[in-house]
């Protein structure tokens, strides 16, 4: 299976390449919007996790910035539902042993 993935410039020049989790268009905000990770962790050892807008269309997009807190939640909302149906799988499969 190959991997959604693409790669930007940090501050200092180096290459990071990122895995795309998801993307989605909100019909509210006419907008799209990108969730990917760089698999690195943060102090409570969880896996940090972004979010951008992009035009799906152009394929040398610029990732902007989300600015509004309306536009944050729904993308909270979609990663806590995820969260909570991987978890229930887990459980669901770890039973079925």
């Amino acid at each position: 299976m190959k991997k959604n993935t693409f790669s930007m410039l940090d501050e200092n020049g180096n290459e990071i390449v990122y895995d795309v989790l998801f993307t989605f268009e909100n019909e509210e905000t006419n907008k799209n919007y990108i969730v990917y990770t760089d698999n690195s962790k943060d102090e409570q050892g969880n896996i940090q996790v972004f979010a951008s807008i992009y035009d799906p269309n152009d394929p040398k997009s610029r990732l902007e910035p989300i600015q509004s807190d309306k536009e944050w939640k729904v993308i909270e909302t979609i990663l806590e539902t995820l969260q909570e149906e991987i978890r229930n799988k887990m459980g669901n499969d770890t039973s079925e042993n």
